[in-house]
């Protein structure tokens, strides 16, 4: 198989194209998924649903990493699971600001500081069910169980809760730290579950979403990828039923309704999370800056330069959102 270049030389064993025939125009002209009547109603239910619910965070232990206090603490999920957590806190005076950072889909067993400013606090939550804090609790660990546990109903799907979940661990950090604006930074995973969460929560006055996953379900139930979008898509071959669950959680659906500043690094290749439901998720951006990867979930010659370069532009995108907001 030839794929266009440079992907040809780069991925000349890749199974499949990763660009899904798409140049960049075709990409920027994908359409969000419009959300189902009561779809705002729906989400705003279960923010006020989780308003109800004690974030309750305990300090189970604390040390020292470069310039900053980092803690494992525990609190409790939207459905009252506990679960557990990374806190960062600066040494040298208070912070201005508070982070949610999320994750990818294969969980996370470190905190990563590349995007957290040294006068910022930060939670580093992880999904339920997912390593390393959180293994098994809440939901299954294996990624092909967990996408698809609790999909026969809106409640119950696991990708709702664990986008709920970020609003009781964005509770936790101003528990322990104090009210700060709220920055969100969420790669793969954890940028499509925070596209989910971040228009309820009117705390936030920006964020960064890194390869979205969960957008435009019409676009990512079409195409063969190696992610979790097609352990859902056997699913609803097989149980056609689940294309209405999986409307009320379209990343590309509720970033409609976020009314703050958004920063999206989509990609043009990527086997993983297909670039099209990524451009669906930047797409629905009312308040877009659109950085474009020229792949994501893999690496290429000059990788490094470019993840450095958006991770420079994405911290100049959250102070942009301080200012504005102070």
């Amino acid at each position: 198989m030839t794929f266009p270049s440079p992907y040809d030389v780069w991925f000349a064993d890749a199974e499949f194209d990763a660009g899904y025939g798409h140049t960049l125009a075709t990409l920027r002209e994908i359409a969000p998924v419009p959300p189902p009547a009561g779809f705002a109603a729906r989400w705003q239910a279960w923010r006020e649903q989780a308003k109800t619910v004690d974030a309750a965070p305990t300090v189970l232990s604390t040390e020292t990493s470069r310039g900053r206090r980092v803690s494992i603490i525990e609190h409790a999920g939207a459905d009252g699971t506990r679960l557990r957590a990374w806190l960062v806190e600066p040494l040298a005076g208070p912070a201005r600001v508070g982070i949610v950072h999320g994750h990818g889909y294969g969980g996370r067993d470190a905190v990563d500081l590349d995007r957290v400013p040294s006068d910022a606090a930060a939670i580093f939550p992880v999904a339920r069910g997912l390593p390393t804090l959180n293994a098994g609790i809440g939901a299954p660990e294996l990624q092909a169980e967990h996408v698809l546990a609790g999909i026969q109903t809106p409640d119950s799907y696991v990708l709702g809760l664990c986008a709920r979940d970020l609003w009781l661990a964005a509770d936790a950090l101003a528990t322990l730290v104090g009210p700060l604006p709220l920055y969100y930074v969420g790669e793969s995973f954890g940028g499509g579950i925070g596209a989910l969460a971040l228009p309820w929560d009117h705390r936030y006055i920006g964020a960064t979403l890194i390869v979205p996953s969960f957008g435009q379900y019409d676009e990512r139930l079409a195409v063969h990828c190696l992610g979790s979008g097609e352990t859902v898509r056997d699913h609803v071959t097989a149980h056609p039923e689940a294309r209405e669950v999986l409307r009320w959680f379209d990343a590309s659906s509720a970033l409609g309704f976020a009314r703050i500043p958004v920063r999206v690094e989509a990609a043009l290749w990527d086997p993983y999370v297909p670039p099209p439901g990524q451009f669906g998720v930047a797409n629905a951006a009312r308040m877009l800056e659109l950085a474009v990867l020229p792949a994501g979930h893999a690496e290429y010659p000059g990788f490094e330069e470019v993840r450095a370069e958006a991770i420079s532009d994405g911290r100049a995108h959250l102070a942009r959102a301080l200012r504005a907001a102070s």
